[in-house]
């Protein structure tokens, strides 16, 4: 009893102003959370000089904290399952000030390794991403996709925040202080908003009470059918993971090479630590007007619609090579991408149970995390293997085509099924 009466309470504040405060906590949370992953993209030709490794070799940090994150999300999002979000979050806000601070201390490129891929991405950094953005999902329904959208924005808000400072932190005294500094900030901005999570999450509400636009077009082939867009519930969630790591190893490209690109065509790393910032700072634009979009039109949709820009954006790297063209190409490119990732979120919640919601949203967006580790240290392979960006750029355009066919056939699927149940007797009644 006490259990149902604490749901019903929780369930009036769906959509309300409650909502929202949840909301501007997680996307600050998600913000500060950030720092394990940027600080180390700014630092790479920095700590590639430190240590006096290949380029291939000083991707590695960047990656093992990827692949800490991928797997730590998992984890991180069956304790949300079963413990709420808030003491997640916590203990990902003090693992990730004891990894800053251990990483500032790294004598080897592989000590440096494990703490960035066990400390900071597995413990620490996991917990602002995939769980967040799963715990908001319940406290939403008619604004959902904005909602959601809005939360995966902080992922880019910390991409525009952090490479800036950090980059002045560590040019004004190296890239170990700067590290110090941002643990400090990490730890006690994070504890205090992680409290304000504290509430549980209504996860008792099922999908068909949706009011948007978006979930009446999908309940009929949701999360009540036994066989979610004609397929079994495992084939989909696998689908769903393969396109997650395919569109997110062309994604992370420019993403985690703009600045040692803008250093070997001779520009300082302060223009390519702006240009990151300007990237991810238009995707945090990109991501909620997909979010509203996808309110509109469906998840799928909006998906197809972002990679193909995103095929583009990567093709307008190839000719320009003038720090103006790159300026240009690094602002499209976040325009282009940036709503992509939000719109597994959706989709999971578009076609499974809403009790399922904790570990699938987890799972694939853990995979597209996976998704820019690989494609980080695998640019930096091709860059070692080729001498120059060019063939990293046309590889992440392959790996974005695959997607493209992807969620391609997904959508040719849902209108399959759309145009059945239109003709089917019981519509026709």
């Amino acid at each position: 009893m006490a259990k149902d009466l604490t749901l019903g309470h929780n369930a009036q504040r769906i959509d309300t102003a409650d909502a929202w405060w949840r909301l501007a906590a997680a996307v600050l949370l998600m913000t500060l959370g950030g720092a394990g992953m940027y600080g180390v993209t700014v630092a790479l030709p920095v700590m590639q000089a430190d240590f006096g490794v290949s380029r291939a070799d000083a991707s590695l940090p960047y990656t093992a904290t990827m692949v800490g994150f991928t797997l730590g999300g998992l984890l991180a999002g069956r304790l949300t399952d079963r413990f709420g979000v808030m003491r997640p979050v916590m203990i990902g806000a003090i693992c990730l000030f004891a990894g800053l601070l251990l990483a500032s201390q790294a004598q080897s490129l592989w000590q440096l390794v494990v703490v960035q891929g066990l400390v900071i991405g597995f413990f620490g950094t996991s917990s602002t991403f995939a769980p967040l953005i799963a715990d908001i999902s319940h406290w939403f329904i008619r604004y959902r996709g904005l909602a959601v959208a809005i939360c995966a924005s902080g992922n880019y808000l910390s991409g525009t925040v952090w490479p800036p400072l950090i980059e002045y932190w560590m040019r004004m005294y190296g890239w170990r202080t700067a590290y110090q500094f941002t643990a400090l900030i990490c730890l006690v901005c994070m504890l205090p908003l992680a409290w304000c999570l504290r509430r549980a999450a209504p996860i008792g509400l099922q999908p068909q009470h949706a009011q948007s636009p978006t979930q009446i077009h999908v309940v009929s082939t949701s999360s009540n059918d036994a066989r979610p867009l004609d397929l079994s519930p495992s084939t989909l969630q696998w689908i769903l993971l393969f396109a997650g790591l395919t569109c997110c190893i062309a994604m992370s490209m420019p993403q985690v090479h703009i600045v040692a690109y803008c250093s070997d065509l001779g520009f300082a790393t302060a223009r390519g630590a702006e240009m990151l910032a300007l990237m991810l700072g238009a995707g945090i634009i990109s991501r909620m007007a997909s979010g509203w979009i996808a309110d509109r039109i469906g998840a799928l949709k909006t998906l197809l619609v972002g990679s193909a820009l995103q095929t583009i954006a990567l093709a307008l790297f190839l000719p320009f090579e003038s720090l103006t063209a790159l300026y240009v190409a690094s602002g499209l490119f976040g325009l282009f991408q940036g709503g992509i990732v939000p719109m597994y979120a959706l989709i999971v919640r578009d076609y499974f149970p809403a009790s399922e919601a904790g570990r699938r949203v987890s799972m694939v967006l853990t995979a597209t995390v996976f998704g820019m580790a690989i494609g980080g240290w695998m640019s930096g392979v091709v860059f070692d293997l080729s001498g120059s960006y060019t063939a990293a750029f046309i590889n992440g355009i392959f790996w974005n085509c695959i997607h493209l066919a992807l969620t391609a056939e997904l959508l040719r699927r849902a209108r399959q099924i759309a145009l059945r149940n239109t003709h089917s007797p019981a519509a026709m009644a």
